[in-house]
């Protein structure tokens, strides 16, 4: 029967084990070149300023029922000033950051420049890497996973080998590849650090929008108007009904 397939240990050891490595050694040699190919830019005092601020008006929103109603007030002042608050933007960068973001070459440029390097090289390593997988190792079948699995799974786990006969635990060589392609992450993000430069959904983000930054002029008033318009109400006066409440709950229960 086509379920009780043993599986050679020379398959193991020449295309499980050597695919494995080749496929870590991938992502470490991407991140490597990624790293190498990224531009240092010194950051941008404005901006880091704009972010704090904003950082602090939501902590402000999110505890605001911890502190006084005066204390409070103070504070929200302070953000929404008209003159020097934190959280408030010029009429003209407001009117300037609302223009297309495209509509300066100079700005689109650059994005590109920085984000030319990931947009070739990881189409490239990964069309090299099948072009390897499919020469090499075509058609083998190369591990098992030890539970069993429903048919579903056979499009994922059997790619390239066309035979409704064999279990659904069995994995190809080329689905090998895929699973370690994609599979991958966690582990790279334990050797290489959290912020490693193979995780692709990530790198995909900033060539499409990332690369352009947030709009620190929309965020600083959006956040600015939800700081005005928050109802203020101190949790302590109300504690002791709450304590008491629970008391009651308590003791009904007892």
């Amino acid at each position: 029967m086509a379920d009780d397939l043993v599986l050679d240990t020379t398959i193991r050891n020449w295309v499980l084990v050597p695919l494995s490595v080749v496929m870590v050694l991938i992502g470490i040699l991407r991140y490597f070149v990624t790293k190498l190919t990224r531009s240092s830019q010194n950051p941008d005092k404005k901006a880091i300023k704009e972010g704090q601020a904003i950082i602090r008006a939501r902590n402000l929103r999110s505890g605001a029922h911890l502190i006084p109603s005066k204390s409070f007030r103070s504070r929200r002042i302070y953000f929404t000033n008209e003159e020097n608050g934190p959280l408030h933007v010029p009429e003209e960068e407001a009117q300037r950051s609302q223009a297309p973001m495209f509509q300066d070459p100079n700005m689109a440029m650059d994005t590109m420049k920085k984000n030319l390097p990931q947009m070739i090289a990881t189409p490239l390593f990964q069309y090299l890497t099948y072009a390897w997988v499919n020469f090499f190792f075509s058609g083998f079948v190369a591990a098992k996973i030890p539970f069993p699995l429903t048919p579903g799974f056979r499009a994922m786990l059997q790619y390239g080998i066309n035979l409704s006969t064999v279990d659904v635990s069995y994995v190809s060589s080329h689905s090998w590849y895929i699973l370690n392609l994609f599979g991958l992450r966690g582990f790279f993000s334990l050797i290489l650090g959290e912020e490693n430069a193979n995780d692709d959904a990530q790198k995909m983000m900033q060539m499409t929008g990332g690369g352009f930054g947030f709009n620190a002029s929309q965020s600083l008033g959006v956040e600015k108007g939800s700081l005005e318009i928050i109802q203020h109400e101190w949790a302590l006066p109300k504690m002791e009904h709450r304590a008491k409440d629970v008391l009651e709950s308590l003791a009904l229960l007892y």
